[in-house]
C-alpha cells in the first residue's frame, strides 16, 4: 500500500471516529413515569450507563479501542427505542 493511500485511509478513519463523537448525544429522560413506569426506569438506567461509560472514556483517555464509543451509540439507540415503545403504547390506548 502506498503511503498516500495509507494516509488517506488514516484520515478517513479518524474522520469516522470523530464524527461519531460529535453526534453522540446523552440519553434524555423523556418518558412519563406515571404512564410507563418500567420504560421510564429503563431509560433512567440507560442515562446512568451512558455516564459510567463516559467516565471510563475519560479515565482511560479514550484508549478503549472505540468500543466504549460504540457502546454509547447502542445506548442512544436503546433510548430511542424505549421512547418509541412508550409512544406506541400511548397511541394504542
Amino acid at each position: 500500500m502506498t503511503s498516500k493511500k495509507l494516509f488517506v485511509t488514516g484520515v478517513f478513519g479518524v474522520a469516522l471516529i470523530g464524527g461519531g463523537v460529535l453526534f453522540a448525544q446523552k440519553p434524555v429522560e423523556n418518558i412519563d413515569p406515571h404512564r410507563h413506569s418500567n420504560l421510564a426506569e429503563a431509560q433512567h438506567h440507560l442515562q446512568q450507563a451512558w455516564g459510567k461509560t463516559d467516565e471510563a472514556q475519560r479515565e482511560n483517555k479514550d484508549e478503549l479501542g472505540g468500543h466504549a464509543q460504540k457502546a454509547k451509540e447502542h445506548i442512544e439507540e436503546a433510548d430511542r427505542e424505549l421512547k418509541l415503545a412508550a409512544e406506541f403504547a400511548d397511541h394504542r390506548k
